[in-house]
């Protein structure tokens, strides 16, 4: 339909446009539920009392509101009506306009400052709730009133009302609504006042829903979340309670001027789960955009959670997310700052609360501070890592030491931490950003230094036997990796502390590789266990010969058991304590035992004990063939 500047009362006239594709397109791909019905259109009612507000030549009596009549009962109608600035048949036609686009951007991408075509938009979202719409309004700018009925067949009549009619009729716009078949549950009394509350509680207008029994209930509530104190009221700290479920940490008041966004971030009083981010609640004109909106906040600030009122964010067109443009960057770049600045503030004028909050939220104060070079140098001495002393703070690591050594995985870590030096504690970087921090030290701190340590370099560092020792512990070596020849291993021998530790099993990267690549070769079917067995020779062959990518067993010449080994000259009695030894290494080492290492272990203990009690079948054949 063209733009015009009326409508011609009269017999019912089509909708120019496919309204059931467009209802269609509202039910399944734009709207999440029927239920936004209501919220569009207690967004048009309070659109309608602004435009009042600002444009009117009187004041509205009381500042204006919203009435709703829920349809309780057989065949009951479900009235919406405010008191705002009204409609003309010229409006009426303007609307028609909107709505008779074909474009779905002209549609659904129009700003909210455009009244009439958003006031359109919303009276579609009624077609998921009822097969007819009949608006009823009178205009504040004076004339007769007007009547629309629109249907899904898309039919609509419209036309001027008469004197008497318009008398009748309050300044203001009024909806009725008859239900579809199965919707009466959702515009029943009970689902209307839950539903408007939730999405209109905070209007700065009245919204009051008639009772069945009699009387009306007004579901409006302060905005708590947009006063401006310095310090949280008992009012807000409730609100957050109710919102997060405990008692927040604290609140950081939020306003973005240039936006005309503000609110309110709680700190939560828990460390939430790793890796979630915690989303915001979104109001757009105190009217419910969304309760999580997850790309307003920084991603790393997922130990807060925000309420927000909003003017200058644009919604997208379901009107339950945030378009992603350069006011929606300014706004999350902003929200960002405020929360470092209460950091900060923190640091200075309450560091004990300070303390409390890294010993909470010490996962995503380790990201901020990866990302954040201000706020680096205040929270780095405040988080907490595993060495191989015992958990402790940075700031305890860099006075044990001003050279600062970390592993940087998990699984080196545990070799390393079992015979490092124990004056000089090893940092943990496997876990979350702690390698990340660890690096950014010298950055942070002046004087400081940062090494990375590797298992194989450690090993390297460790003490050989004693000169005179040397042709025994050599010869050790060489008996201790004949008896493993089953497993692959390599044998070293070197003294280390603590010295009750009769071995360790080590294995660099390349070797760990090796070993998952064997263990997944085991279980695997024939033809990928072929291909791992060719990606295996590859990796080999890449390594070339100086790397062994190799279990590595480190024989520990300080310990007594090792030093009795080595002066066995029973063969048997030597190889299966060697193998129990290896096997002990494994498993405290946190590996997992594969196939040949359990039929190694088993072989050894059969024997063992076979030799200790002198019974007949000894030393296993299946063990030792030689």
């Amino acid at each position: 339909m063209s733009r015009t500047d009326g409508v011609d009362a009269g017999a019912s006239r089509p909708f120019q446009v496919d309204l059931r594709g467009v209802v269609d397109l509202l039910s399944r791909h734009i709207y999440s539920s029927p239920q936004v019905f209501l919220r569009e259109l207690m967004q048009n009612g309070r659109d309608a009392v602004v435009a009042r507000r600002q444009h009117a030549v009187e004041p509205i009596a009381g500042g204006g509101g919203i009435w709703i009549t829920p349809a309780d009962g057989e065949g009951a109608e479900f009235v919406f009506r405010d008191d705002g600035i009204g409609l003309t048949l010229a409006d009426v036609g303007e609307l028609l306009a909107t709505v008779g686009r074909s474009s779905k951007r002209d549609l659904f991408d129009l700003p909210r400052t455009d009244y009439l075509g958003q006031f359109g938009i919303g009276l579609l979202s009624c077609f998921m709730v009822a097969d007819r719409i009949v608006i009823r309004s009178r205009s504040a700018a004076g004339g007769p009133g007007v009547e629309w009925i629109g249907a899904t067949d898309g039919t609509y009549t419209a036309r001027e009302l008469d004197e008497h009619e318009t008398a009748a009729l309050a300044i203001g716009t009024e909806v009725r609504l008859v239900p579809l078949a199965g919707m009466s549950e959702l515009l029943s009394s009970a689902s209307v006042v839950a539903l408007a509350t939730r999405f209109g509680e905070f209007l700065d207008l009245p919204v009051r829903i008639a009772l069945p029994r009699g009387g009306e209930e007004t579901i409006n509530r302060d905005a708590v979340f947009l006063q401006s104190n310095a310090e949280p009221t008992a009012e807000l700290v409730a609100y957050g309670a109710e919102l997060l479920g405990a008692t927040p940490f604290d609140a950081i008041p939020l306003v973005v001027p240039g936006t005309a966004t503000r609110g309110v971030a709680f700190v939560l009083p828990y460390a939430p789960p790793p890796g979630s981010r915690q989303s915001t609640r979104v109001y757009l004109g105190r009217m419910l955009l969304g309760e999580r909106i997850d790309e307003l906040l920084p991603d790393w600030a997922f130990f807060v959670r925000a309420v927000i009122d909003t003017e200058g964010l644009q919604p997208t067109a379901s009107r339950e997310q945030l378009v992603e443009n350069e006011s929606l960057e300014y706004t999350r770049s902003e929200l960002g700052a405020a929360l470092r600045r209460w950091i900060l503030q923190k640091a200075l004028a309450e560091p004990h609360r300070l303390a409390e909050f890294v010993a909470i939220h010490h996962v995503a104060l380790k990201s901020l501070v990866v990302h954040d070079d201000e706020l680096a140098g205040v929270l780095a001495r405040w988080l907490s890592v595993e060495t191989s002393a015992g958990p402790m703070t940075l700031d305890a690591v860099m006075q044990r030491s001003a050279h600062v050594r970390y592993a940087e995985t998990v699984d080196e870590f545990r070799q390393v931490a079992a015979f490092g030096d124990r004056s000089s504690p090893i940092v943990n970087g496997g876990y979350i950003y702690d390698a990340e921090i660890v690096r950014r030290l010298p950055d942070i701190v002046a004087g400081v230094t940062v090494e990375r340590v590797t298992v194989l370099g450690e090993l390297d560092n460790l003490d050989s036997p004693p000169m005179a020792d040397r042709p025994l512990a050599h010869t050790l070596e060489e008996r201790a990796a004949e008896a493993l020849r089953q497993v692959s291993c390599d044998v070293d021998v070197r003294g280390f502390e603590p010295a009750d530790l009769p071995a360790l099993a080590v294995a660099d990267p390349d070797a760990l590789r090796s070993i998952g690549r064997a263990a997944a070769q085991e279980t695997a079917p024939p033809l990928w266990g072929s291909v791992l067995g060719r990606v295996d020779k590859a990796a080999a062959a890449h390594r070339g010969a100086q790397a062994s990518g190799r279990l590595r067993l480190c024989l520990n010449w300080n310990n007594p058991l090792v030093r009795t080994l080595a002066a066995t000259n029973d063969d048997a009695v030597f190889s299966r304590s060697i193998q129990l030894v290896y096997v002990q290494a494994l498993l405290a080492g946190h590996r997992p035992l594969q196939a040949a290492d359990r039929r190694m272990l088993t072989s050894a203990l059969s024997d063992l004990v076979h030799l200790s009690v002198g019974l007949p079948g000894y030393p296993s054949q299946e063990s030792d063939p030689s």
